[in-house]
């Protein structure tokens, strides 16, 4: 994977992109409605775009709380890219842009059938599931130690 980008989205050139994976990933796999997806907070928010090869195959979104908490959201990677750690990549990633921000708090709702990759970044669980769009999902938190 040595042709894996991972960067901030220069928008609104590369939000095409962005919306296009998220269009692919929760709306037609996931069968998640759009008002949903695009829930108004885009523009508040940075996104991360994954190119494979030129070829833009994952994203995320970090949304900023306050100064204290960031939130990730909207983590997906297209069914042709899956299984090469990507995603993970992208949340290290943002984990880093997070903590060179001094943002010392990031929360999460991870789906749940992926909230072993979030324990792997050392996030842990918190409350009960519940429902998010028809998917089970947890909240998750981890504490990062900020960048000198």
């Amino acid at each position: 994977m040595s042709n894996l980008v991972i960067k901030i989205a220069e928008l609104p050139e590369e939000f095409t992109a962005v919306k296009a994976i998220r269009k692919s990933v929760f709306q037609e796999e996931q069968g998640v409605d759009a008002a949903l997806e695009f829930d108004g907070k885009d523009e508040i928010s940075d996104h991360l775009i994954a190119y494979l090869n030129v070829e833009a195959v994952g994203t995320a979104r970090i949304r900023y709380l306050d100064d204290k908490t960031a939130k990730v959201e909207r983590l997906a990677v297209l069914s042709t890219a899956r299984g090469q750690g990507i995603g993970k990549k992208i949340m290290e990633t943002a984990l880093q842009v997070i903590a060179n921000r001094n943002i010392p708090e990031v929360v999460i709702h991870a789906q749940e059938y992926v909230k072993d990759l979030y324990k792997k970044l050392d996030f842990v669980e918190e409350g009960e599931i519940f429902e998010e769009a028809n998917i089970p999902h947890v909240t998750m938190r981890k504490k990062i130690s900020q960048s000198k």
